[in-house]
């Protein structure tokens, strides 16, 4: 028997103001709902901490995508989002509370049932989508955007019938109310990468490895994206410094750099060699990079940080003022190894002092931030 629907069309939800070039899948639809209660912009807060998140998939790899309860429990506060309801139902109860309940409903369902998706009948993967119940039938809400082997995914809204929407199997039904807007400064944490990194660059299936890294790299990419976009906001600025721009631009280069790897060893051709390496580099720039704008803005530490970018731009012989916008050392051609034994002989030398040799790790001695952190310990 038909379940039956309310006479009332749902009101159409906030899509075009939500960024979702620099969202997940999970969290696109939790940047809906914190715009449609708390208005437009609210859902860059979902960027405010970066973080690596790690915990382990079922086959041991570890991953950096966060759990649906990491989401509700830290994530959702942070856009005004409060659950008031959560259950695991099969397709025809949840339809069925979707119809008695008026108001959103925010559903997460495998990806492979979900027909208006490049991944239906392709990929199973938890997705995001928003669900209410009008008089032509199920409203569904989905701002994500992705490009894919399948066809592209694009911000839209859909309307289906009972019998389309009973294929998607049994999913996660979160009802929310708002709540008031957490403060939420930008930070980044204290990550340490080297165990993720060791992880993919020596577990032994290379193609498992590969597949795995590639949407690691696409998720932690769209994070960053979004730290950013979020910092700006802070900032009053309309969008990322230069240092920032470069730093994510090399992480959309690292995503094209894995997921050539893992289609070449899926046609099992050898793997192109650099990946992990390069994945190390990134994750250990991202406090520097991340963080130059907080200090320079704040204004702490504008004496140290003059200092120490005219001890390298004299090693380097290069501008003083492209070092404190947070260009990093090598992108000069005159940076090399011994260079930087110079710039951290002529730190200590100038200021009287000796950097803590666990620090001196050249991946983590990228920008003149990098040296002013070393230093401050």
């Amino acid at each position: 028997m038909p379940i039956p629907l309310p006479p009332t069309s749902p009101a159409p939800l906030p899509l075009e103001g939500v960024d979702s070039g620099v969202l997940d899948c999970v969290q696109v639809n939790l940047a809906v709902l914190a715009d449609h209660f708390h208005g437009p912009g609210t859902h860059l807060r979902l960027g405010a901490r970066l973080d690596l998140p790690l915990h382990p998939l079922p086959d041991g790899l570890p991953t950096a995508d966060p759990t649906l309860d990491a989401r509700l429990t830290a994530d959702a506060p942070l856009v005004g989002l409060r659950p008031v309801g959560r259950r695991r139902l099969a397709a025809a109860a949840l339809l069925a509370q979707a119809a008695r309940r008026p108001g959103v409903h925010y559903v997460v369902a495998d990806s492979y049932h979900l027909p208006w998706l490049p991944y239906y009948g392709n990929a199973h993967m938890d997705h995001s989508f928003l669900l209410t119940a009008g008089p032509a039938g199920w409203h569904i809400t989905d701002a994500y955007r992705i490009e894919t082997r399948w066809g592209a995914a694009e911000p839209g809204e859909h309307v289906g019938d009972e019998q389309a929407l009973r294929g998607i199997g049994t999913a996660e039904l979160v009802t929310f109310a708002p709540a008031p807007l957490e403060p939420a400064e930008p930070s980044v944490a204290d990550f340490d990468p080297e165990p993720y990194v060791t992880a993919y660059a020596t577990w032994p299936d290379r193609l498992r490895a590969l597949e795995q890294l590639s949407a690691e790299t696409w998720l932690l990419a769209r994070a960053r994206k979004l730290h950013a976009a979020y910092r700006a906001r802070c900032a009053g600025r309309p969008g990322p410094t230069e240092a920032e721009r470069a730093h994510l631009a090399a992480w959309d280069k690292l995503v094209k750099q894995t997921y050539l790897a893992q289609r070449r060893v899926a046609l099992g051709r050898p793997e192109p060699a650099g990946a992990a390496d390069r994945l190390a580099e990134l994750l250990a720039a991202d406090h520097a990079v991340f963080t130059a704008d907080a200090l320079a803005a704040s204004g702490a530490g504008d004496e140290l940080r003059s200092a120490v970018a005219r001890m390298v731009a004299d090693v380097l012989g290069v501008p003083q003022a492209e070092l404190l916008d947070g260009t990093p050392l090598d992108y000069f051609p005159s940076f090399t190894s011994f260079r930087l034994i110079e710039i951290i002989d002529r730190i200590e030398s100038d200021l009287g002092l000796e950097l803590d040799a666990d620090e001196l790790i050249p991946e983590k001695l990228r920008r003149v931030d990098d040296f002013c952190r070393i230093v401050r310990r």
